[in-house]
């Protein structure tokens, strides 16, 4: 489903939307807000570069950034869920990455750890190999993705809400 597409089946649904990036720098809140009528569905972006800012508007641990660091599911998933809480919404995406250059034998570049959260669930959390394929493709390939796992979870509601 196109960005469009996301924000139009939200807006009936009556789904609020909020981000929390890291890598990608609010590139996944400005694709959203793109789209006319997205002021129905997009409640706010959280743009947590540092270790500090995810720690002050997410709440996320400062004992999870110590023990994985910040590329990592754990900080994803407490991304995704301080999103929700913090803004009060339905659904939040968040992203943690390395877009490079550069990583480690450890955290290469490439990889990005995704969250998606759900007001009252769970958050789910998965991690792409973007590969080394150059700052700006992952940038994108992280933005593009954040915006699918949005659009699966609006046809989860969907399904569930009958709407």
């Amino acid at each position: 489903m196109d960005t469009g597409e996301l924000i139009r089946r939200a807006t009936a649904a009556g789904i609020t939307i909020a981000t929390a990036e890291s890598c990608t720098g609010g590139m996944i809140a400005a694709a959203l807000t793109d789209i006319p009528g997205s002021s129905a569905v997009v409640d706010r972006g959280f743009v947590t570069y540092s270790n500090a800012a995810k720690m002050q508007m997410l709440g996320v641990k400062a004992e999870t950034l110590d023990a994985v660091g910040a590329v990592s599911e754990e900080v994803a998933t407490e991304m995704a869920a301080g999103a929700v809480q913090n803004a009060g919404v339905t659904l939040a995406v968040s992203v943690t990455g390395i877009a490079g250059p550069g990583g480690s034998e450890f955290k290469p570049e490439g990889r990005v750890c995704f969250g998606l959260a759900r007001a009252g669930q769970t958050a789910q959390t998965e991690t792409v190999e973007f590969g080394a394929i150059g700052r700006a493709n992952v940038r994108a390939a992280t933005r593009d993705h954040a915006l699918e796992l949005l659009a699966q979870a609006v046809l989860e509601i969907e399904r569930e809400t009958g709407s």
